[in-house]
């Protein structure tokens, strides 16, 4: 990893890129915080920057790191690897091993990561026992990257069984191809296919824009500059969206379990709730729920989960999130979709660059530097 410096050029990327610029995050001012739960970061292991995490088989949790590998956390520590792609990734800009999910029967394993020529792959493993089947390999789908940097990447299964996979705009700075709102391409998109229902995947009949000549049929959500983190609440079924702003305003995008799709974020005429670059807002923008400026030490937002764990009832229904920059742990309270309250819990997790939902619904902090922490009560 390179050392950071200030580089207007990657302000605002994804938080994998160490060059990021100590420029932000506040907590909106507007909402009027509560008391805030009592919590505490316990370390559990460590890993070589990690980069992402899922629940997976017999209530364990499968860690990745950036290079290549996939660990198994353990009362030790981390397992050796039970997977090794480094041969078949770089972390040149911001690229690597970026997400890992598991279907919901455990009997397949996905891989999100970026390939020797930067390509966005997402690849299908059989799981039996509990264990990878290296010889059942398959790619699902890829995307061709233009830049090095906003691969978005990660990759979740959502209540409805399909697999959600997050493509930022393609990258360099502004959206200089306008993917963001460009229907007719994969990149600064939320997807949606269905891995086994065909070769190489199946798009499910009521994805929004099935059918529309203009549009690519895997589309969920669109108008996104570079998804860092999303997930499904464990309880509602709502979908939570970090996505990584330019240069001025970070934002956490929602919508609900009963969306039909369709739902755009507005990138690049938007970046939060704020015309980019005298842009026009779009007349279908669905504004971010959550929004914080870049006047504190913030520069990329790292989007959690809601907490539907019971080790802590105080947290129960609050989305976590951080900054890779800040590190500092906050939740929002929400009600009826919208932010009542803005916490900042207290505690930080470093280069904070993932949140995991364990089995029992209980989360865990990735620190890019490599330490693997669990939220608990404080004592």
């Amino acid at each position: 990893m390179k050392v950071r410096t200030r580089s207007t050029a990657v302000i605002g990327s994804i938080c994998l890129v160490a060059s990021l610029a100590l420029t932000t995050a506040s907590a909106d001012e507007g909402a009027a915080p509560h008391k805030a739960a009592k919590v505490a970061l316990t370390k559990v292991a460590t890993a070589k920057n990690p980069s992402a995490g899922a629940a997976g088989p017999g209530g364990t949790v499968w860690i990745a790191e950036r290079a290549g590998t996939v660990r198994t956390l353990t009362g030790q520590g981390l397992s050796k690897p039970v997977l090794d792609i480094s041969a078949e990734t770089t972390t040149d800009g911001e690229r690597g091993l970026l997400g890992i999910a598991f279907d919901k029967d455990f009997k397949h394993f996905y891989i999100s990561f970026t390939n020797l020529e930067g390509t966005s792959t997402i690849d299908e493993f059989a799981v039996r026992k509990g264990k990878l089947q290296p010889d059942t390999r398959r790619t699902v789908l890829t995307q061709t990257q233009p830049y090095s940097n906003h691969n978005g990447g990660d990759i979740k299964f959502g209540p409805d069984g399909y697999l959600y996979i997050a493509f930022g705009d393609g990258g360099s700075g502004g959206d200089p191809h306008g993917n963001g709102q460009n229907l007719d391409t994969l990149l600064g998109k939320l997807l949606r296919i269905d891995p086994r229902g065909a070769k190489p995947y199946a798009i499910p009949a009521d994805n929004p824009f099935v059918g529309d000549p203009k549009a690519k049929d895997e589309i969920w959500s669109y108008g996104l500059r570079n998804p860092w983190r999303f997930s499904f609440d464990a309880g509602s079924g709502d979908v939570f969206i970090g996505d990584v702003g330019q240069s001025a305003w970070e934002e956490i995008d929602r919508a609900p379990a009963a969306s039909k799709g369709g739902e755009n974020y507005g990138w690049s005429q938007m970046e939060g709730t704020h015309p980019f670059r005298e842009g026009t807002e779009p007349a279908n923008h669905v504004p971010p729920v959550h929004e914080y400026d870049r006047n504190g030490l913030g520069c990329s937002v790292t989007g959690g989960f809601v907490y539907r764990g019971k080790a802590i009832p105080a947290l129960k229904g609050q989305y976590l999130f951080s900054d890779y920059c800040d590190g500092t742990v906050r939740a929002l309270e929400m009600k009826d979709g919208k932010v009542t309250g803005v916490n900042d819990l207290g505690v930080n997790g470093g280069e904070v660059v993932s949140f995991v939902q364990g089995g029992n619904r209980e989360l865990y902090v990735l620190d890019l530097g490599g330490a693997v922490s669990r939220i608990d009560p404080a004592a």
